[in-house]
């Protein structure tokens, strides 16, 4: 008989927490080319994702693949050094699957970071926009199937899916640092395609202001499981059709690179506040 997904949950919990330390309340997802970027931080313990039980095998260029826990401050914290996407195959149930866990760990704070792309024509590559609320309609809902009623309800609002308090609290700082940064809305779109110039019209109309192919269905899989949480974008590259440049995955990471710095720096101030505990 097929595992159900309680049990699934319990035996990723069951190994993590057999390397891992206990009573860690913050993890933070890295998205395409930063996987590599709070590896420096003290590593507490480090385990790929191929050695814990149903967690899906990463395949694209710029996620490692390793859950790590580092010391940020005096404060511990777990890092996913990449992510899962539909367009890799994976049922979005799947791709969430590393949020459950999560949650099941006894996270309460999770920080989604991405690279995407710019619909703003104020943005420049390598600006940060923190994520307000999202567009997701044109894919399908990571909580379709059974609801796991442990975690939240059948229908979970959506009002705030995105911590106001927690959103605020780094937008200010990173005011208060200079760094480049606004707020906004960002579309999820499945991918592994880049979007055609009419879509990025069309999201551009609808309010949106970045682009890309994750982060989405994490945030609401973590919103539904009560977890308090924040999305950043690292502009990558401005979107299909505003440079008239062709759009490639390795300018995606070069980008990425390049420019994180601030990002990382943004994520490892915000962590050592109160406001993550």
């Amino acid at each position: 008989m097929e595992k159900d997904q309680y049990s699934k949950i319990a035996e990723a919990c069951d190994r993590i927490r057999g390397v891992f330390p206990p009573n860690i309340h913050t993890a933070v997802v890295l998205g395409s080319g930063l996987s590599e970027l709070l590896s420096s931080y003290y590593v507490i313990g480090r385990m790929p994702y191929a050695d814990i039980p149903n967690f899906p095998e990463t395949t694209v260029a710029g996620h490692s693949g390793n859950l790590l826990a580092i010391e940020i401050g005096n404060k511990t914290v777990y890092i996913l050094q990449g992510r899962f996407h539909y367009y890799e195959g994976y049922s979005t149930e799947q791709a969430c699957f590393p949020v459950r866990v999560l949650a099941e760990l006894g996270v309460r704070n999770l920080i989604l970071t991405n690279s995407a792309g710019g619909l703003n024509p104020e943005m420049n590559p390598g600006d940060i926009m923190l994520i307000t609320d999202h567009l997701s309609f044109f894919c399908e809902s990571p909580l379709r199937g059974p609801n796991l009623d442990r975690y939240g309800p059948r229908f979970p609002d959506q009002t705030s899916v995105y911590d106001k308090e927690l959103s605020e609290m780094i937008l200010d700082l990173a005011q208060k640092s200079s760094s480049r940064i606004s707020a906004g809305i960002y579309a999820y779109m499945r991918g592994p395609q880049y979007e055609t110039p009419a879509e990025i019209r069309v999201l551009s109309l609808l309010g949106a202001s970045a682009v890309g192919m994750s982060t989405v269905p994490e945030a609401i899989v973590a919103s539904h499981s009560g977890l308090k949480v924040v999305g950043l974008s690292l502009i990558s590259n401005m979107a299909s059709g505003m440079t008239g440049n062709p759009l490639s995955h390795d300018e995606v990471i070069h980008t990425a690179a390049q420019s994180a710095r601030n990002l990382i720096d943004l994520i490892v101030a915000s962590i050592q506040t109160e406001s993550f505990n």
